[in-house]
């Protein structure tokens, strides 16, 4: 089979970890090593994320005394050789000699109109404090969207149209190398009327770019591994279970009436009203939170907005988009799980299967949080 594995940023280094190169090692090794028994036996792409790590370098960019900050598509390009080294590296280690692997640097067109520009939810960088969300909101004009307990900062993630580097994928496929490309969803760029090619300030969502990569290439399979072993109704609460099997219509029109008690978990304390970092006594229960500037965005009903969103914007949407978008073909499947179990990803025995041959949504026992 020729399988497009996604490595997600956050299951590259895990929610809490130090961001270091030690760490982020630690775990691609553990993953190089189930990669490489993979990859004895299937042809192999592999395409990961850049959320953490990305977020960090802009950090770092933008506080450095005397320089002038870097944009987000020259730090996608640096963390696509920072994340596509360590892979490269430990992966060689692992697979037998002679077996070639290689790192791409890939530009992926998008549509500088996409309606993303307006609507910022990929997070990237670490979880903030509501204080220093607020601080940075009003320092730095960026948006913040609340997470894993805190706040992160968010940043348009348009869809990719193109990817650039299509043909020295190919190139590579064919001489039996493991193609390490697409790293972070690629380096978002613009086409304009003379065909020159420009950066964007933007974060291509690597699982929406590795299904468009899957199709290209006619892989048989897409592999999405994250931190979490399955795709989950009810997340984050008492009646959360794993979706074990699910037809990609289904899937894709899976909705959940989310009751007040998470609302007021996601959104605030109070019910039906909603926090952002600079608004610290609350806003109006018809606001979902966006800290742009300091401002909640006024629009649906908390519940209609929260029924709405399926699954978590810039989180695990994207997957099952992704994934929904990439199994359409009756003779493909995808499969979204943890990490650590991505040999049983690939043979079907653990996480979430999208397939045109399961019908409806099959369910696990309920998993109390």
């Amino acid at each position: 089979m020729r399988i497009v594995i996604a490595l997600g940023g956050n299951a590259l280094l895990k929610r809490g970890e130090r961001v270091s190169a030690d760490a982020q090692r630690a775990n691609i090794r553990c993953a190089a090593q189930q990669i490489a028994d993979i990859a004895a036996q299937h042809e192999v792409i592999i395409v990961h994320g850049n959320g953490p790590q990305v977020g960090l370098l802009a950090r770092q960019s933008d506080t450095t005394p005397d320089a002038a900050p870097f944009p987000l598509d020259v730090l996608d390009a640096e963390t696509e050789g920072m994340i596509g080294y360590i892979i490269e590296q430990e992966l060689s280690n692992a697979l037998p000699a002679g077996r070639a692997c290689a790192t791409l640097l890939t530009m992926v067109e998008i549509d500088p109109e996409d309606a993303a520009f307006g609507a910022p939810d990929k997070p990237i960088g670490p979880v903030y404090p509501e204080t220093d969300a607020q601080r940075l909101a009003r320092d730095k004009g960026w948006t913040f969207a609340p997470g894993n307990g805190g706040w992160r900062r968010v940043v348009p993630s348009p869809h990719p149209k193109r990817i650039v580097e299509m043909r020295p994928i190919r190139w590579l496929l064919e001489k039996g190398a493991v193609v390490i490309c697409a790293g972070g969803g690629g380096i978002p760029v613009t086409v304009d009327q003379d065909g020159a090619r420009r950066g964007v300030e933007a974060v291509i969502d690597k699982d929406r770019c590795a299904a468009l990569l899957a199709d290209e290439i006619h892989a048989d399979a897409l592999v999405i591994a994250t931190d979490v072993p399955a795709v989950f109704a009810d997340w984050g609460l008492p009646t959360q279970r794993p979706i074990l099997r699910a037809h990609p219509k289904d899937l894709e029109h899976f909705s959940v009436d989310l009751p007040l008690a998470r609302a007021r978990r996601q959104y605030g304390d109070r019910c039906g009203r909603s926090r952002s970092p600079s608004r610290s006594d609350g806003c109006d229960p018809a606001a979902i939170p966006n800290t742009q500037n300091g401002e909640a965005t006024q629009g649906k009903s908390l519940k209609n907005a929260l029924s709405a969103l399926r699954f978590e914007a810039g989180s695990m949407q994207p997957k099952v988009e992704a994934a929904c978008q990439f199994s359409r073909d009756p003779r493909r499947r995808a499969v979204i799980g943890a990490l650590s179990a991505l040999e049983q990803l690939v043979n079907g025995s653990a996480g979430t299967l999208i397939s045109m041959q399961t019908h409806g949504i099959e369910y696990g026992r309920t998993q109390p949080e």
